[in-house]
């Protein structure tokens, strides 16, 4: 019997995960609060902010980063009448954020077909695409600071319509690190 569950045991494949605690950036709206951030990145003073916070992530590192700056986030609070269930910019306004590494470098894409602005979020698309940006950006950043290979990283915006069609002069390619 032993000899058979040593057998068995061996055939199975063993499989481990790294799990990584890492700061992703994301899109905030503040509304429901009585601040503005003052002026942002994008040079706006507006009702919204990029900020980290720690997450523990798995999977294929630059792309499980990006795809973490869409996910929910509800702030904390001691304010019972705050009642903001969500403050993620992207899922707020259901904008899709996937990334890929190619051979050219990483290829993130911000999918705007189904982009909304909720009523209560005194922002406009331009407004919370340029703060994904800037969170895309800073995400990569704090990755790619102890690499020793540069990252190509090329940033588009699909989906687009006839109304949101000026949105595409947002994409942008840069590279983080040196050579």
């Amino acid at each position: 019997m032993k000899p058979l569950f040593l057998l068995l045991a061996l055939a199975l494949p063993v499989f481990a995960t790294t799990i990584s605690v890492v700061p992703i950036h994301e899109p905030l709206s503040m509304h429901g609060t009585d601040v503005d951030e003052g002026i942002t990145e994008t040079g706006e003073a507006l009702q919204a902010t990029v900020a980290a916070r720690p997450m523990a992530l798995t999977g294929a590192f630059p792309e499980a980063l990006i795809e973490a700056i869409r996910t929910p986030h509800k702030f904390p609070t001691n304010n019972p009448n705050y009642k903001v269930e969500e403050v993620n910019l992207l899922v707020l306004c259901n904008i899709g954020i996937t990334a890929e590494t190619k051979e050219d470098g990483l290829h993130v894409v911000l999918n705007v077909s189904q982009l909304a602005v909720p009523e209560g979020v005194d922002l406009t698309a331009r407004q919370v695409l340029k703060l994904a940006l800037v969170a895309i950006r800073k995400t990569l950043d704090d990755y790619q600071h102890p690499q020793t290979e540069p990252l190509q990283v090329q940033v588009a915006i699909e989906g687009v319509s006839d109304d949101t069609a000026s949105l595409k002069d947002l994409e942008m390619t840069y590279k983080l690190g040196s050579e």
